[in-house]
């Protein structure tokens, strides 16, 4: 049935909303992110246990409250709610950040108020792919690797932003302006979003005869994309001090090289976006992984800066390969779960925020370039897990039966 034209014009503006808070959430995030370790060290002066216990417990709080949001979310419509009560606790979060600096109020602050933040990415996916269904929905996987490229765009202006500002005026100007982020999301979402009441399992109930690749070949993709999620993150994570100790550089260096990194992979994102309406998914997703291991050999023996920053366009490839392509992929192995199926990679990324606290802090004790050569055999151990996972389709059971006793 055609779409209404007034329905492209409601979606269109609501888009555009939607666009704006992925800049904003995308600017917040790469203020924090990268300068987190250095923040807890310098900013809070926790030492290596700390830091370490501080790294694991907020990306497991954030898993823990997003999976509640996420499962709340798909019972009501309430979804706007949730995006306006999440912009609003980052901003919230933010403020006390950029003046605190007791260790465990800040702990408290991270996995109640942040934690809460971090449902504003996965919630506004969802909010976009309601809004899509609605209108046209060939346009779906379009529109959300269009606003997953925004939030990259934002990552470009960043990290040497947030650089900038921390050399000329500290840690507490820079939560300020992740405060002032939030707050421009939160006005969006109350100003512009409107409350979208989806078919909820529509899309499911459709294709739940469409045959699903095996749990086996699932849990091997998943662990697979958490670890290549561990290197990247553990690589964002060590690069300030890497840069600054190891290399002879500063703060101000490698926040260039992660707005480099950024910029470089905005046509990356397209590029492989383009390959993979004609080239299978797998193939596209091994190769991002093999530059990936290229990416992390020469990080680890790299002797300068411009070294490291030349290696970019590598890593680069790596994330746009990955980060781009593993949704849709596992979407196409589980498409009567995309939901589950979307789950299950959002969440190898703070996962891997997990899994990579220990390991910054092996680095954070010995050698920053030792975290290079962990991301080294991490990339490798990747590749194998994804390399074994057995793809090939399985008809669920009701509907073998069907076949067999011939009513399909």
């Amino acid at each position: 049935m055609a779409v209404p034209p007034t329905a492209h014009g409601s979606m269109s503006r609501r888009l555009l909303p939607l666009a704006l808070i992925f800049i904003a959430v995308g600017i917040g995030t790469s203020f924090v992110g990268p300068f987190m370790a250095l923040f807890l060290s310098d900013g809070v002066h926790a030492g290596p246990l700390k830091t370490t216990i501080f790294l694991i417990v907020a990306p497991l709080s954030g898993v823990v409250v997003s999976w509640l949001v996420g499962r709340l979310s798909d019972r009501r419509p309430i979804r706007r709610k949730l995006l306006l009560s999440a912009a609003l606790a980052g901003m919230a979060g933010a403020v006390l950040t950029a003046f605190v600096r007791d260790y465990w109020v800040l702990l408290a602050v991270t996995v109640t108020l942040t934690s809460l933040a971090g449902a504003l990415f996965p919630q506004s996916f969802a909010y976009a792919r309601q809004v899509l269904q609605q209108g046209d929905p060939s346009r779906a996987a379009m529109g959300i690797s269009t606003l997953r490229m925004l939030f990259s765009v934002a990552w470009v202006a960043g990290p040497p932003l947030a650089a900038l500002l921390l050399a000329q005026r500290g840690f507490a100007y820079t939560y300020g302006l992740v405060a002032i982020m939030y707050g421009l999301a939160a006005v969006i979402v109350y100003r512009w979003l409107p409350e979208v009441t989806a078919p909820a399992g529509h899309t499911e109930q459709v294709e739940a005869d469409v045959p699903e690749a095996p749990r086996s070949a699932i849990f091997l993709l998943v662990a697979g994309f958490t670890v290549v999620q561990t290197a990247m993150t553990l690589g964002v994570q060590a690069m300030p001090l890497f840069v600054s100790t190891e290399l002879g550089g500063s703060v101000s260096g490698a926040g260039l090289i992660l707005g480099l990194c950024a910029a470089l992979e905005i046509p990356l994102l397209l590029g492989f976006g383009v390959l993979g309406a004609r080239l299978p998914l797998r193939s596209l997703i091994l190769v991002g992984v093999v530059f990936g291991i290229a990416y992390q050999a020469v990080a680890v023996t790299a002797g300068s800066v411009w070294v490291l920053a030349a290696a970019q366009l590598l890593n680069a490839a790596f994330i746009a390969a990955v980060g781009g392509l593993s949704i849709t992929y596992m979407q196409d192995l589980m498409p009567g779960h995309h939901g589950r199926a979307t789950t299950m990679v959002t969440n190898t990324f703070p996962i891997g925020q997990i899994l990579a606290a220990p390991a910054f802090g092996l680095a954070q004790q010995f050698d920053y370039r030792l975290a290079y050569g962990i991301n080294l055999g991490l990339s490798v151990l990747g590749l194998l897990l994804i390399l074994a996972a057995r793809t090939k389709r399985r008809v669920p059971e009701e509907r073998r039966e069907a076949m067999l006793s011939g009513s399909v």
